[in-house]
């Protein structure tokens, strides 16, 4: 169960971070390694981080992707100057989870954080990202 909650993390964190790269102004595109450290408090054992790359331009935007039986809508979304915060709802089997973020893009490298609240449990994912050079063709 932590483990799907962490991919739909990801998951809404790429959707926000796709949607407004284009609005922001210190952000540079191509291939980028993104890394993600979860913490869940009262759990005995921590989980490894996980890094993962994506290609990352305004033209050419992944697509974004939805777990079967889950509805994610953004709530809330503001950008000030390079920092983008948010708020997304998501409706999945397991009940309503509430996803709140903040992301400060910095050139070449960013750092955020998503807070997590599903029912009894809380989730806090830690993120930071770093280009790596251009997209492969």
């Amino acid at each position: 169960m932590v483990k799907k909650i962490c991919l739909i993390l990801v998951i809404a964190f790429l959707t926000l971070f796709l949607k407004d790269m284009a609005q922001c102004q210190n952000m540079k595109e191509g291939l980028w390694e993104i890394t993600s450290k979860t913490e869940v408090p009262g759990m005995p054992m921590k989980m490894p981080p996980q890094t993962y790359t994506h290609c990352l331009t305004k033209k050419d935007m992944v697509p974004q992707k939805e777990e079967p039986g889950q509805e994610c809508k953004m709530v809330k979304h503001d950008i000030k100057g390079d920092t983008v915060s948010w708020l997304i709802e998501c409706k999945t089997k397991e009940g309503p989870a509430v996803f709140n973020g903040k992301i400060t893009y910095k050139g070449e490298t960013f750092e955020g954080v998503i807070k997590m609240k599903q029912s009894d449990m809380e989730m806090t994912q830690n993120l930071s990202g770093k280009w790596i050079g251009k997209c492969q063709k």
